[in-house]
């Protein structure tokens, strides 16, 4: 009888003794898991799908989305420049009549006639092709500025054509020269740092050119 006691009392003091790790399954131990984002939850800034919105995620997508929110009749290639309208509340063809220009152009020997034989030439170098593939772009894109700026264009036009080729050739001489001044210069267009050079000349170029051909035009046009 004491000997089981005696047992029963060494077996209950291991049992005191023994370490919280001898109570855990067979090769588990404790693990502490750290996460870097700190239990938040941070976009994969690696994956395209998950920080891309849905709607701008691929072309097809884009341009359901274009359609969906931005509106058809107001867009730069649906929405069409009211030239004839524009014309009439600026009263171009008064301006035009009271300037002279029309008597001018006569008196250099500009009539319908060498306005016409003009189109052949035009045909032929496919301006006529390009301008009727672009007729949306070019009126949205040229149409504005032209009509907008025809109150000061008109006088300064008709005074040109009074002095003939000469004034259209000092033109394009000026224009070209302003170009190749802000190319050698290496001037830049202030606030943005964009070469002046590069995208003015996008405009000053082909100005050079049509003010030119109108110098040998209206030259041409005095020789008959």
């Amino acid at each position: 009888m004491k000997f089981s006691v005696l047992v029963s009392t060494l077996i209950a003091s291991s049992t005191a003794f023994t370490t919280p790790g001898s109570f855990l399954p067979r090769g588990g131990r404790p693990t502490t898991k750290l996460n870097e984002n700190f239990g938040l939850s941070l976009p994969n800034l690696n994956d395209t799908d998950e920080i891309t919105p849905d709607e701008l995620l691929g072309e097809a997508k884009y341009k359901q989305w274009v359609g969906e929110e931005v509106d058809p009749q107001n867009s730069f290639l649906n929405r069409q420049y009211d030239i004839l309208g524009r014309v009439r509340e600026l009263d171009l063809l008064g301006k035009t009549a009271d300037s002279g220009l029309l008597s001018a152009l006569d008196e250099q020997g500009v009539d319908l006639e060498t306005v016409e034989s003009l189109l052949p030439v035009l045909q032929g170098a496919g301006a006529l092709e390009v301008a009727g593939n672009n007729q949306q772009l070019l009126i949205n894109l040229l149409a504005p500025p032209l009509v907008e700026g025809a109150p000061l264009i008109i006088p300064v036009l008709a005074n040109a054509v009074k002095i003939g080729p000469i004034a259209f050739f000092g033109g394009a001489a000026a224009i070209a020269a302003t170009e190749a001044f802000l190319v050698t210069q290496k001037v830049e267009i202030p606030f943005v740092g964009l070469s002046a050079g590069f995208y003015l000349g996008l405009l000053l170029v082909p100005l050079t050119a049509v003010v030119g051909g109108a110098g040998v035009a209206l030259a041409s046009a005095g020789k008959k």
